[in-house]
């Protein structure tokens, strides 16, 4: 052993934390028999209710719902890294001649930690699509198998495409065949196989759950041993995205994530410049968010991709107020998306003024792409979830339900503007004591800045949803004033001088 490994090796000894007393492990373990106390009537409750077959119609939205989750849990593992380290470690262990394995082996069981988390989750899930038509226990037990079996070798397989591109080409791979899975799925054409997989003997069951979890075992052991070949810039990357997420969540300030994905997108990229459209002054400036969404053609048809989860939604058995409130979501997330220029106008007044266009000129020209958007992502969206419920026999929904979306578009356009200027998380706000526990209201009203205005926009929809008659009537109308006064209010506020 070097000099230099000895003094790093006798520095971790001197700051090596001491054993767990007692009472720290008492703690641990009584606060492990509270959460089962608080959380096992509901979890029986819910489990005992999954028993039963299950609608076939159904049957195959459920599947394409567990199929994308287990794809969008691929995709935040590559995205998150998935192994880090903590700053202080990637900036001068991860660069001493210490064992890269047994440096990263912490990391390794927090992730593995992490997947089975998930991975029961996912068994629920996939217990929920299949059903139990007998032995609800051993089938449980099979379907919560083959989820953690699944988490478990994504997060390896993502551990492996951090340490060799040939891994991430394997993981891409992945990702693209569960997508197609899952559109298989939705379709109706996977409906002879999931009626097998629902009604298969027990031994089969078996079989297939040792089978995923052989596959994960061999997995989970390449990926351990590709711990020491993970290259040191690419540990260095997402460690310093680790290390971004922890100063924003310190600094109060979640918004700030946006920023920096946003800024580390564009900083290795050449642009070429060009000269400024001949457009009016306020459009012309509301140009450069056109430019940007054109130049990534990629996350524009991921959002548009998106618009087919309610219809999903629809077709899974979800009723009509839970659909409405994912395309609203969906499209207050979409028209978010499109709001950079107005959100660096908040942080940078100064220049704003600079450029000689007026407050209220300038955000309502960049309320329009945010306002298209929604407008058409809510429009596809809703014809898509009205058109599962008709199939599903919810007869009460015509098809002019989709014109809500457009009608919609500038209340969601306002919030989102209004998402794009807020601050950072105000903490000195009081808390509020509840006999469910403290509710601190900073985080709350944080949260909830932006799509309160789309709320009230978006009132007369919300209210078509719940009326019983079912029929929309003059709801279209009022949604369409409704959402005209809302943009129009609120670019009239902020351009007298308002924060937000």
């Amino acid at each position: 052993m070097s000099g230099a490994e000895g003094n790093v090796r006798a520095y971790l000894r001197s700051r090596r934390r001491t054993p767990a007393s007692l009472l720290d492990r008492y703690t641990s373990v009584f606060g492990l028999v509270m959460l089962i106390a608080v959380l096992g009537r509901p979890l029986s409750t819910m489990i005992t209710g999954l028993g039963g077959p299950v609608d076939p119609v159904r049957m195959g939205a459920g599947a394409a719902l567990v199929t994308l989750a287990v794809a969008g849990f691929l995709a935040a593992a590559r995205a998150a890294g998935p192994v880090l380290l903590p700053a202080a470690d990637a900036s001068w262990l991860l660069l001493s001649p210490l064992n890269r394995r047994r440096l990263l082996a912490r990391t390794g069981r927090v992730l593995i930690m992490v997947a089975v988390v998930a991975g029961l989750a996912l068994g629920l899930g996939l217990l929920a699509v299949l059903g139990a038509p007998d032995q609800l226990v051993w089938r449980l037990l099979g379907a919560l198998a083959l989820g953690v079996s699944a988490t478990v070798g994504g997060m390896a397989l993502a551990v492996l495409g951090q340490a060799s591109q040939s891994w991430q080409v394997w993981l891409t791979a992945a990702m693209v065949a569960l997508l197609v899975l899952a559109v298989v799925a939705v379709t109706g054409q996977a409906r002879t196989v999931l009626a097998v997989a629902a009604s298969a003997p027990l031994p089969a069951v078996a079989a297939a759950a040792s089978a995923a979890a052989v596959v994960s075992g061999l997995l989970v052991r390449l990926a351990w041993t590709s711990l020491g070949r993970i290259p040191t810039r690419t540990l260095l990357a997402s460690s310093t995205r680790a290390g971004h997420l922890a100063n924003a969540a310190v600094g109060l300030d979640p918004g700030a994530l946006t920023w920096i994905a946003e800024d580390n997108h564009w900083r290795a990229r050449t642009l070429n410049s060009r000269r400024w459209p001949s457009l009016p002054a306020p459009l012309a400036l509301a140009w450069q968010d056109w430019r940007r969404l054109a130049r990534r053609p990629g996350r524009l048809a991921i959002m548009f991709g998106a618009a087919a989860l309610p219809a999903v939604l629809a077709r899974a058995g979800a009723g009509p107020v839970a659909l409405e409130a994912a395309v609203l979501a969906g499209a207050l997330a979409v028209a978010a998306a499109s709001v950079s220029g107005a959100r660096r106008d908040s942080d940078n007044p100064a220049l704003a003024r600079i450029i000689g266009v007026g407050h209220r000129q300038a955000l309502a020209a960049r309320a329009l792409l945010p306002m298209l958007l929604s407008g058409v992502w809510a429009g596809l969206a809703l014809a898509g979830a009205w058109a599962g419920l008709a199939l599903g026999g919810v007869s009460a929904f015509s098809g002019v339900w989709w014109l809500f979306g457009p009608l919609a578009a500038p209340a969601i356009a306002a919030g989102a503007l209004r998402m794009a200027r807020r601050g950072p998380v105000d903490h000195a706000m009081p808390v509020i004591d509840t006999p469910g526990g403290a509710i601190p209201t900073g985080p709350l009203l944080w949260a909830a800045t932006g799509a309160d205005l789309a709320v009230l926009g978006c009132l007369p929809a919300i209210a078509a949803v719940l009326s019983p008659s079912g029929a929309p009537g003059g709801f279209l109308a009022a949604q369409g004033v409704f959402g005209v006064l809302t943009l129009v209010g609120y670019v009239w506020r902020r351009g007298a001088g308002q924060a937000m």
